[in-house]
């Protein structure tokens, strides 16, 4: 099935969808982007996504897209239109389209941004065999740029860091900066000892993730202890249990670190119990 996508105003089939050659996200990587995960056919975490665009394009000096204020409608229309009941749909908003190639930002007045929106097809999503038997994840030193608080399409490393898990035998990578814990290539990485639960503060080293929002708020809520500190490799060997969240994984709990097995080797209590409690939450909010 050929999928219909949105590009600038318009919605096309996705064979019929064209950016220029031009486009500062295709030369300088000169963009940003958000996923929002659908379930039951609604949008989860919508309003969170739009604000984390908005401080993403104001972080980089970047014009809103003319049609800012019409992405809730632009999102539900491609659900609708592709069917969408379980997957996730990503936007991309970059500097635009100028008339060459020039390291200087384009004028405001004269190149618009660039907005291009697409659906993934996702069914099981929400009953993913991962979340049941846990994923296994290495560890590779995090030489990104500084500002991982902006969700940049700046995602070259963060692929390689998967393939070298994939190379590995491993689901995943944990990024170390001196010594500590950054964040997974596409997550956040938390750790369980004695009941609490700890994962790096907020910074400019690590996005700022809507589902770990979310996840921390309901871990709150349901008097589980929460500390924001940095951990280290050997720390989180010697845990209990740990996961990660993103939009598109919700959370999934690691049963291994650099072949240290967690705990008996299985998900963890903590693990299964905020991923029911977000995916509960999440559906009655859904949009």
């Amino acid at each position: 099935m050929t999928r219909t996508v949105y590009v600038n105003g318009e919605y096309l089939p996705e064979t019929e969808a064209k950016v220029s050659i031009f486009d500062r996200g295709f030369l300088m990587a000169d963009g940003v982007y958000e996923v929002t995960s659908v379930l039951d056919g609604k949008l989860i975490d919508f309003d969170g996504h739009l604000a984390r665009l908005e401080r993403s394009l104001t972080e980089l000096d970047m014009d809103k897209p003319d049609q800012f204020d019409d992405l809730l409608e632009i999102h539900r229309e491609l659900v609708r239109l592709n069917g969408i009941e379980e997957g996730m749909i990503y936007l991309q908003v970059t500097r635009g389209a100028p008339g060459d190639r020039d390291f200087a930002f384009p004028d405001a007045e004269t190149t618009r941004p660039t907005l291009v929106l697409f659906t993934q097809n996702k069914p099981g999503l929400a009953d993913s065999p991962a979340a049941k038997t846990g994923i296994k994840v290495i560890s590779i030193d995090d030489i990104r740029w500084g500002r991982r608080d902006i969700k940049t399409v700046q995602l070259l490393y963060p692929s390689m860091g998967k393939m070298m898990a994939k190379k590995a035998g491993c689901d995943d990578a944990w990024m170390v900066e001196d010594g500590f814990v950054t964040e997974g290539t596409s997550n956040n990485a938390y750790i369980v000892k004695g009941g609490k639960i700890i994962t790096r503060q907020l910074s400019n080293d690590i996005l700022h993730g809507i589902t770990r929002a979310a996840v921390l708020r309901f871990a709150r809520e349901a008097q589980m202890e929460v500390e924001e500190r940095p951990f280290t490799i050997e720390e989180a060997q010697g845990a209990d249990e740990a996961f990660i969240t993103s939009a598109s994984t919700f959370v999934f709990p690691v049963i291994e670190i650099d072949g240290a097995k967690l705990g008996e080797g299985t998900p963890g209590p903590a693990a299964k119990r905020l991923r029911e409690i977000y995916l509960d939450e999440s559906r009655k909010a859904a949009i």
